[in-house]
């Protein structure tokens, strides 16, 4: 019986810790050739020197259980190196048929005391990340399309986050990169869909070393041989199920996944609508309108972060 990915090859970036190092051990286990990237800086930060042995690592236990994994080391957030790792994909594997981007650091301030430099870092390995190795992608893709080459296949699985659904006040930069990988995902579903390709986007709960105090304290196993709720493990069988054959009618489509949960999240519904009586509003109308209507809302309906996750400590 063949696996479901078995003669695709994938990239995952972000991969040689936490939730990219699941899903590349996934997408393995499921019989893709992976090439496993991650710049492998010690800091979540992206503070501290740049490592091939956290990719070489995961490349290695991949390896190790009978599946085919090379190790690139790089930022996927400069488009030369993003190039090149498509382009390893392709050289080692004949093709790149599954993109899945994770690669991400973390800054946190409050907007009032963010520094230009904390906010730039984030959207460029968060977004722009997102938008280089999708680029090469969709060029290898386009290009084999376009060369009469019948069947394409390609898969893009991008990394979002509540944090944008939700709001994170002490995340202004991850939030506005995270929305953005929203933005870019459905732009790119409908470019690519004629091609063979889908594209869609994850936003996962996982305790990793991204998230680790966020995290401190909520829903931890209460036995030595339970899965942890919030274990990367529990994440990664939807990457593999969105890159595969399968999953073939989903695109433009954003998931919330964590222990044992999948939800399909809707795109914005109007939740109200108001015309003016005239040919244009006033200020004054639209106070009469609008002031009552906010006021008639419940008082909690903008939710801290712990209840709209829908965690619970202890």
């Amino acid at each position: 019986m063949s696996l479901p990915l078995e003669g695709l090859s994938a990239i995952v970036t972000g991969a040689g810790r936490g939730l990219g190092r699941a899903e590349a051990l996934e997408l393995a286990r499921l019989g893709a050739a992976v090439v496993v990237n991650d710049y492998g800086q010690a800091g979540r930060d992206g503070s501290g020197e740049a490592s091939a042995a956290p990719a070489e690592e995961v490349a290695a236990e991949i390896r190790a259980a009978g599946g085919r994994a090379v190790a690139h080391l790089g930022d996927v957030a400069d488009f030369e190196t993003a190039r090149g790792l498509v382009d390893l994909a392709v050289g080692e594997f004949g093709k790149l048929d599954v993109l899945v981007n994770n690669a991400g650091i973390l800054r946190d301030r409050m907007v009032f005391s963010m520094s230009e430099e904390e906010w730039d870092s984030v959207i460029r390995v968060h977004l722009k990340g997102h938008f280089n190795t999708t680029h090469f992608a969709a060029v290898h893709w386009r290009t084999r399309a376009k060369a009469g080459e019948s069947g394409v296949y390609g898969r893009i699985v991008n990394t979002s986050s509540e944090a944008f659904l939700a709001g994170s006040a002490g995340q202004p930069n991850y939030a506005a990169a995270k929305g953005g990988i929203v933005g870019l995902t459905t732009s790119t579903a409908l470019a690519l869909a004629r091609y063979g390709v889908t594209t869609n986007a994850i936003c996962p709960r996982a305790r990793t070393r991204m998230t680790e105090d966020v995290f401190a304290g909520f829903a931890e196993p209460t036995a030595d041989d339970e899965l942890d709720p919030l274990s990367p493990e529990h994440v990664a069988p939807l990457v593999g199920y969105l890159a595969s054959p399968a999953a073939a009618g989903v695109n433009g489509q954003l998931l919330v996944v964590h222990g044992g949960m999948v939800a399909v999240v809707d795109r914005p519904k109007v939740s109200a609508k108001f015309d003016t009586a005239k040919d244009a509003f006033t200020y004054e109308e639209l106070d009469g309108l609008l002031t009552p209507h906010y006021a008639a809302r419940p008082a909690g309906e903008t939710f801290a972060a712990a209840e709209v996750l829908g965690l619970k400590k202890g």
